[in-house]
């Protein structure tokens, strides 16, 4: 429970566990593990119960992420050689690969309103935050930096926050926001040093 009066491990898989997210209804949570020469996405139920390896391979596949309905999971994988975006069903089996431009990507987040993946690009050098419909169609790079990464989508689907670091002795991380439009660059004011935002659904 966010308070802390309550811990429950969602399952051990033998290796390291990392990138966990939950389903939009809060009852199942998808995260990475290692295993053998490998990392594969895994999910169980919030319980700790029906716990089960949804991809099997020598690759890194991490970072996934529900569609809104639960029935679908996009992540990233360097299987085909580099990171790239792909999205299989929620029970698992063949996955479809859906970032084909230049260079690598990576945290692929599922919009609230489920017609959009956002998701990390590193392409010339530069980090870049950018959205995709959910066949890879119309990609869009929203912003380009020396260090841009981590979106979190607002529950209207509309506008994302993600982390900005730059060069320098005073160039830790920073939290900003910006519409998928590109427009309205924004820095959020934060006491010091944020990276790895996370936005809440509607607070009633």
């Amino acid at each position: 429970e966010a308070g802390g009066s309550r811990r429950q491990v969602l399952g051990q898989v033998g290796g390291m566990t990392f990138a966990p997210r939950f389903s939009a209804d809060g009852s199942r949570a998808v995260f990475s593990a290692t295993s053998g020469n490998g990392t594969n996405v895994y999910v169980t139920n919030v319980d700790g119960s029906g716990r089960a390896q949804l991809t099997n391979t020598a690759s890194i596949d991490t970072a996934p992420s529900f569609s809104p309905d639960g029935g679908r999971i996009v992540f990233e994988s360097d299987r085909a050689g580099s990171q790239q975006l792909y999205i299989m069903g929620a029970g698992g089996g063949e996955a479809r690969r859906i970032s084909f431009g230049e260079g690598r990507y990576a945290t692929p987040v599922w919009s609230p309103r489920g017609d959009l993946i956002a998701f990390t690009k590193i392409v010339g050098g530069r980090f870049h935050i950018g959205v995709m419909n959910v066949d890879g169609g119309n990609e869009r790079l929203l912003t380009g930096s020396y260090i841009d990464e981590g979106p979190s989508w607002a529950p209207n689907g509309r506008v994302l926050m993600f982390f900005r670091e730059t060069p320098g002795e005073d160039g830790g991380p920073s939290i900003y926001s910006v519409d998928i439009t590109g427009r309205n660059l924004r820095r959020v004011p934060t006491t010091g040093f944020a990276s790895d935002p996370s936005w809440s659904a509607l607070l009633s």
